[in-house]
């Protein structure tokens, strides 16, 4: 059994908590048959074109209640606190600290029932959900899987927005400067860094495998050492390999990053020592 990302469990506890089961169940199955034969984003507002029983699909369109920019300058202030937050958030993953970081500011990313999804749907159905917004809801959690941001995103800010917030406000922090919440409203996405091809650049092998050329973001890095002996294996968890190759490459890997430690202080011991025969070599002088 695949287990599921908190968020996305998040989101089909909201579906499985509305009372009326047999019209979402039906919804459900439109969305696992491919009836979902489109889903866009405008904005903070999605759009989906559904395809029914007629020959033009249905369309239906989802929103919720969109944060303000001085909501999201808070909510951003609060995130930068921690940089493990920011961690994550840029690799694709939603922490699940996420959901406190709200709530501190008096917000609540996910909705607490289905009647705060505002929904529409062009069917001549009546009732809503309707089957077609049943499927969009189900489309939409599998969307979660892909992409957690696109609950920010109904919530009024993108991705891009939301990292570029990030970056500076950390950047302030580390600077000494005050973050006021209403500059989230005035900054603008970073331009997107273009890939270099240079044919000058070593030729990816083992050699070179774990060296990383481009220089990090300060404002998003904090290092912070573990009581816990814990190495950056432990923390990261097995690689995607069959079983027997991944025992033995995290078994090689744990060996090397158990030994880092004690280089790193004989590399320390060497450096104070060379300072220190300097340091008296000049004063004899």
């Amino acid at each position: 059994m695949i287990e599921r990302q908190w968020w996305v469990e998040k989101w089909l506890e909201l579906l499985d908590s509305y009372r009326f089961k047999k019209r979402l169940e039906i919804g459900r199955n439109y969305s696992r048959e491919g009836n979902v034969l489109k889903v866009e984003f405008k904005q903070s507002q999605l759009i989906a074109e559904i395809q029914g029983t007629e020959e033009k699909p249905y369309k239906v369109t989802l929103a919720l209640d969109i944060f303000s920019d001085e909501d999201w300058g808070y909510v951003v202030a609060t995130m930068s606190e921690k940089a493990i937050l920011s961690a994550k958030l840029l690799v694709g993953e939603m922490p699940l600290e996420i959901e406190q970081v709200f709530i501190k500011n008096g917000l609540s990313l996910f909705p607490y029932n289905l009647t705060e999804v505002r929904s529409r749907c062009s069917c001549p159905d009546k009732a809503n959900p309707c089957k077609h917004i049943a499927a969009v809801y189900y489309q939409l959690a599998d969307r979660f899987s892909e992409d957690p941001f696109i609950i920010f995103q109904l919530r009024g800010k993108n991705k891009a927005q939301i990292l570029e917030a990030l970056r500076v406000s950390r950047s302030f922090k580390l600077s000494g400067k005050e973050w006021q919440p209403e500059m989230l409203g005035k900054l603008k996405p970073a331009p997107r860094r273009k890939h270099s091809h240079n044919k000058t650049s070593a030729p990816l092998s083992m050699d070179n495998f774990w060296q990383y050329e481009q220089g990090l973001d300060p404002s998003l890095v904090e290092i912070n050492s573990t009581s816990d002996h814990k190495t950056i294996i432990d923390l990261l968890g097995d690689i995607p390999l069959s079983y027997n190759d991944s025992q033995a490459v995290m078994q090689y890997l744990n060996q090397v990053y158990q030994t880092i430690p004690e280089k790193v202080q004989a590399i320390a011991t060497i450096s104070d020592n060379e300072s220190s025969i300097i340091a008296e070599s000049k004063s004899l002088n």
